[in-house]
């Protein structure tokens, strides 16, 4: 499972860096702002921060290191929700869950 989330952690740094290199992103975020169905996936893509930052706030006992790992999802997004699933949320979560 590690492979797996670490895998496509990776694939979409590398989109991330792709889109920087070759992309525009304020026309491409005037754009998606300026659309319904972009509004409704930017709204959507931020919910899916959100409920990652309450899996890993629960999940992790010390909450100073949860905030840690929880302000930079907002910024720089699921890569690094990928990272913490690689590096330390798969046995915090069964740690948390078998509470």
């Amino acid at each position: 499972m590690k492979f797996l989330i670490g895998g496509l952690g990776l694939l979409l740094t590398g989109l991330i860096f792709w889109a920087i290199a070759v992309g525009d992103f304020g026309a491409a975020g005037d754009f998606l702002l300026g659309k319904p169905w972009g509004i409704v996936s930017m709204v959507d893509l931020y919910l899916g921060f959100l409920l990652s930052a309450v899996v890993i706030f629960y999940a992790e006992p010390d909450k100073k290191v949860a905030l840690i790992w929880l302000l930079p999802i907002f910024v720089l997004g699921n890569v690094v929700t990928a990272l913490w699933f690689v590096l330390r949320g798969l046995t915090r979560l069964r740690a948390a869950l078998a509470n």
